[in-house]
């Protein structure tokens, strides 16, 4: 089992950066999937960036290309994701996942202010 908690979340003006934080607690971290999500008041909670141990490769939501950048620490059992240019859109609660098993982080809000 996985205990995930997000951090640094916040006020960030519109085309400025955030990086968030994910960190994992329990064994085995290197061997999931990791993911952040996202989710609006009202709105399915959205997938937005993640990674596969299969490919160690890193995929994007098409709204975050070139934007976001998803990267992974296992000697920390940390996911991050670098958020820049940020827009109005992407604020939301940000919840860091991880499969298989369908752990979640409580969220961190992200609001897009200037």
């Amino acid at each position: 089992q996985l205990q995930l908690v997000e951090s640094g979340g916040g006020l960030v003006q519109p085309g400025g950066s955030l990086r968030l934080s994910c960190v994992a607690s329990g064994f085995g971290f290197q061997n999931y999937d990791m993911s952040w999500y996202r989710q609006r008041p009202g709105l399915e909670r959205e997938w937005v960036a993640g990674d596969r141990v299969a490919t160690g490769r890193a995929y994007y939501i098409d709204t975050v290309k070139g934007r976001f950048d998803f990267s992974r620490d296992n000697a920390k059992k940390t996911v991050y994701l670098q958020m820049n240019n940020v827009k109005s859109d992407d604020e939301s609660v940000y919840y860091c996942n991880a499969k298989p098993g369908e752990y979640w982080g409580q969220g961190t809000q992200v609001t897009v202010s200037s």
